[in-house]
């Protein structure tokens, strides 16, 4: 070969190495991708929900977390105490007191008693001199027992009485049902539905724990009474939903849910929720949940739920919110979790290690947390003036960082996309920072489909379209009781028991926070329970 030849081979190879490295890092990226993803979708399915940063130490100590022996100089001056790692003995009694849990023992004074007398064996004389005894005391203790669902009949009857004068008969009315004809009575029902949509039992698992009882209900009976009791409660549902729309701010989110179609195949259908609790921002009102099913994700459903609404909408960046904002009607407000959510992804890919890009996006993001727990509750001034002083700080920061990062990273890397959702997003993430209505997340819709997640891992699927609508409905009536502190069977069999002869043009008189006066309470479900993201 000639020179020539010999060059034009050589620049050919070159280039083709060239491109092969470029494909070679293509690829890389696009495994790498793929490895978080899978990643999530594991964690999705089998992992834990948690995403709890650990601190930023228990890598590098074997995962043992080292304490300090003596407390930080800003945490003695606030305590108003000395340095010091001896602890008086009140102290530790007081800190041990406080961890204590309840007495086994210490059974609820409610709860109905039934006393058993235990005489000894000889009776009242004495073994040893057959004197008689005297009682000088008694040892009482207490045993937790539970009895089963015990099913009963209740027989309505109604005498017929005549008049010996006139023969005029005279007979009370027939008592009104929930459903026309149908043999269940309010308690069954109402454990029907807690049972499946509260207590997360399917339908066929009730038909076996009631045929333990012998009683042989089918599933199919079962599954007729759900639908209808949610076409009963159909108008409670929408008050609901007429009470949410009402708020200045709201949480939307959604979920899927499986369906069964018409020829047995199953599809992929959506449960929305949209909910009104402003309890972290020091309002009174009463804080309440409303579902929405639908067949399919596109945007249409979510703009046909809030056509009438008008204010504050908090939710994730999904596209199908944006006809809602082009108008102003609707104000975005997005969600800082999601947002630390896909870091924590990556963070969880690399095996969560210590002062990775991930991890310092994490601990940046927590600082935020940490603020939002702080003023939780206060008005809404003084937590946006709070935002103000601590937090705008942190977010240019941050931004600052996030830029710097994205010039360092390759384009098509996970952690560029999750960089880019944030930036893409700022303007609706920093939102809450001028407007102390606003929260730093969507946690609060998150909690309300928690237990849709749940119920599904149980029933699997839903059996038609007809049946999403159901749930959409017990899904607000149980969800709103829960939020307002209220026993999901105790305010149920309230409303069953009265709903169907119930004015329509009063239905709101049946809503959980109005009636909770008549119910035994439990104890209240707060926003503070479960905001635990702090890095």
């Amino acid at each position: 070969m000639t020179l020539e030849e010999l060059l034009v081979a050589n620049a050919a190879l070159s280039g083709e190495v060239q491109r092969s490295q470029e494909a070679l890092k293509i690829a890389l990226l696009t495994v790498e991708k793929l490895k978080v993803e899978v990643a999530y979708l594991r964690r999705m399915k089998y992992g834990r929900s948690s995403e709890q940063l650990a601190h930023a130490q228990l890598e590098l100590v074997g995962g043992q977390l080292a304490q300090p022996a003596v407390a930080s100089a800003a945490q003695a001056d606030a305590d108003g105490e000395e340095h010091s790692n001896v602890k008086s003995l009140d102290q530790a009694r007081k800190k041990r007191q406080a961890q204590q849990r309840t007495g086994v023992r210490d059974l609820p004074d409610h709860l109905p008693r039934r006393t058993v007398v235990h005489t000894p064996h000889g009776g009242c004389d004495c073994e040893a001199c057959g004197r008689g005894l005297r009682e000088i005391g008694q040892d009482v203790s207490e045993v937790l027992d539970y009895e089963p669902g015990i099913f009963h009949v209740v027989r309505h009857v109604r005498p017929k009485l005549a008049c010996a004068t006139c023969s005029t008969i005279t007979q009370a009315p027939a008592p009104s049902r929930p459903i026309d004809r149908c043999m269940a009575g309010t308690g069954l029902l109402t454990h029907v539905l807690v049972s499946k949509y509260c207590d997360h039992t399917p339908l066929y698992r009730l038909c076996q724990i009631y045929g333990r009882e012998g009683v042989e209900l089918q599933r199919s009976t079962l599954a007729d009474w759900v639908a209808q009791a949610a076409r009963l409660l159909s108008p409670l549902a929408e008050a609901i939903g007429r009470y949410v729309l009402a708020a200045e701010k709201i949480h939307g989110d959604d979920t899927p849910i499986r369906v069964l179609g018409g020829a047995g195949a199953a599809r992929t259908g959506r449960l929305w929720v949209y909910v009104r609790d402003d309890r972290p921002s020091g309002d009174t009102a009463p804080p309440a949940v409303w579902f929405q099913y639908s067949v399919n994700r596109k945007g249409e459903h979510p703009v046909r739920h809030l056509r009438h609404f008008k204010g504050i909408l908090q939710a994730d960046a999904f596209a199908g919110y944006h006809p809602l904002y082009e108008d102003g009607r609707v104000v975005e407000a997005a969600c800082w979790s999601h947002a630390r959510r896909k870091m924590w992804d990556i963070h969880e890919r690399q095996h969560k290690l210590a002062g990775t890009l991930a991890h310092q996006a994490l601990q940046r993001i927590g600082e935020l947390f940490k603020v939002e727990a702080d003023i939780r509750g206060k008005p809404p001034d003084e937590r946006m003036r709070v935002r103000r002083a601590r937090t705008d700080p942190m977010l240019g920061s941050l931004r600052d960082w996030l830029n710097t990062t994205l010039s360092q990273v390759s384009a098509k890397s996970p952690m560029a996309l999750a960089i880019g959702y944030s930036l893409s997003n700022w303007t609706a993430l920093t939102r809450f920072v001028d407007d102390g209505r606003i929260e730093a997340h969507n946690n609060a819709a998150e909690r309300a489909l928690r237990g849709v997640a749940i119920g599904r891992k149980n029933y699997l699927h839903l059996g038609s379209d007809a049946g999403g609508n159901s749930a959409a409905v017990i899904y607000t009536l149980i969800g709103s009781a829960k939020l307002n502190g209220i026993d999901p069977q105790a305010y149920l069999r309230h409303v069953l028991d009265r709903i169907a002869d119930h004015p329509s043009n009063r239905i709101d008189e049946l809503l959980p926070w109005v009636v909770a006066g008549e119910l035994v309470k439990a104890t209240p479900t707060t926003s503070a329970t479960a905001d635990k993201l702090a890095a």
